[in-house]
């Protein structure tokens, strides 16, 4: 059986179906284990009541036959996604106290897909990093190996560093020029940022309009597919958002790339 440390998306997905385990256990576990991480600072906010009472409705609800795709999955928000009611403050001591009185689009997205938030995670302030040390709710410690206090990377190196230490089975991320792709890789696991376009910026606290792109952090691709079919989506509110269609990401997980050409840019990027 598959053990609670070893949980994906999809394993979760197929847990609830065969009734392994309930959401309410999976949460309860997720946040014990936040607690007794704290050392790694991957929280700016934590919601763990809000978290429970969501699992327990979705427990109390739970239909096979009309299952969301990220129903009763346990994720960090990074904390540059407005969230209705709860603080969001872009790792600023500006924001503070700031409790937006509205949702972002991809926040509210993976909500109405039955996603579970276990809090806002922490980044670089503004976005504006690739150590996450520039926060003002103070650095974020690679889970890997704690005792050289090695960073996760950023800006989105809290949501990396929760997903990597198992304190979420995923997280959201923005990436400007490099700040979802680059936590992944210190932290070993898989970081996405989409075409442009594909997740609305509507409520994110920008870095960059004209780069910044919401994206997934998990522990395997399929993951990432799964994820990312419920934060797309074409937003009027976003001059930018994307109206083609938004295909089965599925489908892709299991591409051969032997025939494939592959493009690889490098990019600098610099905090001033």
């Amino acid at each position: 059986m598959t053990t609670f440390e070893e949980l994906t998306i999809k394993s979760t997905i197929d847990g609830y179906k065969k009734k392994k385990f309930s959401c309410e256990e999976i949460t309860n576990y997720f946040v014990k284990n936040i607690s007794k991480n704290k050392n790694l600072n991957c929280f700016i906010t934590e919601t763990p009541d809000q978290a429970i009472n969501t699992a327990k409705e979705i427990d109390k609800n739970f239909d096979n036959s009309k299952y969301k795709y990220m129903q009763g999955i346990p994720i960090a928000m990074k904390d540059l996604f407005c969230t209705k009611g709860i603080r969001t403050t872009a790792g600023s001591k500006i924001l503070e106290n700031f409790i937006p009185f509205y949702e972002s689009t991809v926040s509210n997205n993976l909500w109405n897909s039955g996603a579970v938030m276990l809090g806002k995670s922490n980044l670089d302030e503004f976005a504006m990093g690739s150590a996450n040390t520039t926060s003002f709710f103070g650095n974020v410690v690679n889970p890997i190996k704690i005792e050289k206090n090695l960073v996760p990377g950023g800006s989105s190196g809290g949501s990396a560093a929760a997903v990597a230490a198992n304190l979420c089975i995923a997280a959201t991320g923005s990436d400007t020029g490099g700040s979802i792709r680059q936590p992944a890789s210190f932290c070993g696991i898989v970081g996405m940022k989409p075409t442009y376009g594909r997740c609305s910026r509507f409520g994110m606290i920008a870095f960059a309009s004209s780069l910044d792109q919401a994206g997934t952090l998990t522990k395997n691709v399929e993951d990432s597919s799964i994820m990312l079919q419920s934060m797309c989506s074409h937003d009027a509110r976003d001059s930018t958002s994307s109206r083609n269609e938004i295909p089965d990401f599925s489908n892709y997980v299991d591409i051969d790339l032997k025939k494939k050409k592959l493009a690889y840019h490098a990019s600098i990027k610099l905090t001033v």
